[in-house]
């Protein structure tokens, strides 16, 4: 049997990471903020604020299945400040991106995430 791909980086290290990299996935004018999760080192928040006048901010939870393969779970949507409806095709749309964009930076990441 051959060893498991796990994730061997601590969580500091993944965090700030995951700072670094996911900005230059998503659009110059987004803000991320990524914090770790208390409870599971395999965890990290993902806090995406868009670009313009919308002001939507969404959060997702990601979870490592692997060093290469992350679970996104979508959290919450806001605009500005309040919590809307994330059944609208507009806020789909986003989230649905934000998730591909995710994945695309943990594949990024890949390199860092498995030794």
């Amino acid at each position: 049997m051959g060893k498991t791909d796990t994730l061997t980086m601590n969580q500091d290290q993944l965090v700030k990471a995951w700072n670094q990299t996911l900005p230059t996935v998503l659009n110059e004018s987004e803000r991320v903020e990524i914090k770790a999760d208390a409870a599971d080192p395999r965890t990290i928040w993902v806090h995406i604020a868009t670009a313009g006048h919308s002001f939507y901010s969404f959060d997702f939870k990601c979870t490592y299945v692997d060093s290469r393969e992350v679970h996104v779970t979508f959290v919450d949507v806001e605009q500005d400040g309040q919590h809307i409806n994330e059944r609208t095709e507009i806020v789909q749309t986003l989230i649905d991106d934000y998730v591909r964009h995710i994945h695309e930076c943990a594949q990024q990441l890949h390199a860092v995430t498995h030794h």
